[in-house]
């Protein structure tokens, strides 16, 4: 059996290399493990006893060193190109000498790549499959991330979410499920969109709808602001409208909707609360591994 014929009739022959990420890297380990691949692990917290099968390396380089793939965290890259590692500091930065170490044509599948990985990747011929804004993974892991948002909510505010006035900033996936459970809680929920489309169906599912340019009226209002869109939109300027007992909480991915460093300079509380798929990982872990198990499953199609 050559090689190309072993990517599409096993998975023996596929060594994977999980990189960075938290507690939900690991259940996805064990899922490459199950499905056959050889699986190497470095950068996200490690459990007591290990995980059966799933080699720890001791560095970046050791665990890319001979990988068909390459698995990176969901959450974004930091402006510094580091990937989402809290368990390492943060401090994890695929080099392009550490990626050269990869088999080629190596594959990277993540949520979504910067410039600079982008380039080293170009120029070693690895191909980037991201899947940040995948609408199937978000519906399969939104219920976690809205979760985790409602225990950053109950955390911080000594108010009900009941009757709270919340500004949704973004009407995208998981903002559509944030506004459809923070109804059926009994908030009076608003929603700033540029999308019309958006704003209706905020409309229908019993929330306010706003557009963006209506945020200056808005916003004094509020007893919690939450944002989803990966734009800065809550400046300066509009965050010095709000009342100091306003919440603000970012799910975007970076740079995030609302200026947090401007936020702090103002004594607001702003919370950047990404990773929370993190609140359940091991449901939210399977439900990746579902997509990325996909694209393996396409690109072995591709090789046979």
């Amino acid at each position: 059996m050559t090689r190309q014929d072993s990517w599409q009739d096993s998975w023996n022959d596929i060594t994977i290399a999980v990189v960075a990420g938290d507690a939900r890297e690991q259940e996805i380990a064990r899922c490459a493990r199950d499905a056959g691949a050889s699986v190497r692990a470095f950068g996200f917290p490690w459990p007591e006893g290990g995980i059966k099968g799933v080699t720890l390396a001791d560095s970046l380089e050791q665990a890319l060193n001979g990988a068909d793939i390459a698995l990176f965290p969901i959450p974004g890259i930091a402006p510094d190109g580091a990937l989402f590692a809290p368990a390492a500091g943060g401090r994890i930065i695929p080099t392009r000498e550490a990626l050269a170490g990869m088999k080629q044509p190596g594959h990277i599948i993540l949520g979504w790549a910067d410039a600079n990985l982008k380039a080293h990747c170009e120029a070693l011929g690895i191909t980037l499959h991201e899947y940040e804004w995948d609408v199937d993974l978000m519906l399969l892991r939104g219920p976690a991330i809205v979760e985790g948002v409602l225990k950053v909510l109950i955390e911080n505010t000594d108010i009900t979410i009941h009757r709270a006035d919340i500004l949704l900033v973004g009407q995208g996936t998981i903002g559509s499920l944030l506004t459809h459970t923070l109804v059926s809680l009994g908030a009076r929920v608003h929603v700033a969109a540029r999308n019309p489309v958006q704003r209706a169906a905020a409309y229908a599912a019993g929330a306010e709808s706003w557009s963006l340019e209506d945020l200056p009226s808005l916003l004094p209002r509020m007893d919690m602001v939450i944002g989803s869109v990966p734009k800065q939109i809550i400046g300066r300027d509009l965050l010095a409208t709000l009342r100091p007992s306003t919440l603000l909480v970012d799910i975007a991915a970076p740079p995030g909707t609302i200026d947090r460093e401007a936020a702090a300079a103002l004594g607001l509380k702003a919370v950047w609360a990404r990773g929370m798929g993190a609140r359940a990982p091991v449901t939210v872990g399977r439900s990746q591994w579902s997509g990325i198990r996909r694209r393996i499953a396409e690109l072995r199609e591709k090789r046979a």
